[in-house]
């Protein structure tokens, strides 16, 4: 993956409630008895059928190139059992039509799907570990490479739309538009 392009590693942080929160939600152990608050995941599924699955995953080292975001739902990812993994990420960047016009500096880009956004810059990327019993919501349009682990395998469980990965993928290829892959430092 690193032939012909530069290399930047980028030191993971632990996800926190605090340090997650430009990108989406970290979701905790809370009691049964709790009822819904701000500490749940605040989702929005309304575009689709949701779908909530488990995703097995093999090989996934600690590197990427690539980053996706999905523009019209929040998705949901953990870990079966609390192992160890990591995420790449950078801020949304959908643009509505007012914001098309009045952005000049930035490169706007048509998705497949429809709507506009600027790709992420490569100094916005930031890695997240994840430990413990927790999961990651990601808000709406979050750009998002993973998860990765340096297990053979992992199990993860799932919830998006039915559809998402069909017409709600949105990639960026750091590698091919920026001559940059990253790798990441634990």
């Amino acid at each position: 993956m690193e032939e012909g392009a530069k290399v930047v590693t980028v030191t993971a942080i632990e996800a926190t409630p605090s340090t997650f929160k430009e990108f989406g939600q970290v979701v905790e152990p809370s009691p049964d008895c709790d009822e819904f608050g701000p500490r749940d995941a605040q989702l929005d599924l309304s575009a689709g059928t949701p779908r909530f699955y488990i995703m097995h995953l093999e090989n996934r080292p600690l590197k990427f190139s690539t980053i996706t975001h999905h523009a019209s739902v929040t998705q949901c990812l953990g870990s079966i059992g609390a192992r160890v993994w990591y995420l790449g990420v950078a801020k949304p960047s959908i643009l509505d039509s007012n914001e098309i016009n009045n952005d000049t500096d930035n490169k706007v880009v048509q998705s497949r799907s429809g709507h506009s956004y600027v790709p992420p810059a490569v100094e916005d990327v930031r890695v997240f570990k994840v430990s413990g019993p927790k999961f990651l919501k990601f808000n709406r349009g979050t750009w998002h490479a993973g998860p990765l682990f340096t297990a053979d395998t992992m199990d993860f469980y799932n919830l998006e739309l039915s559809n998402t990965n069909v017409i709600d993928h949105t990639t960026h290829n750091f590698k091919k538009d920026n001559g940059v892959v990253f790798s990441i430092q634990e």
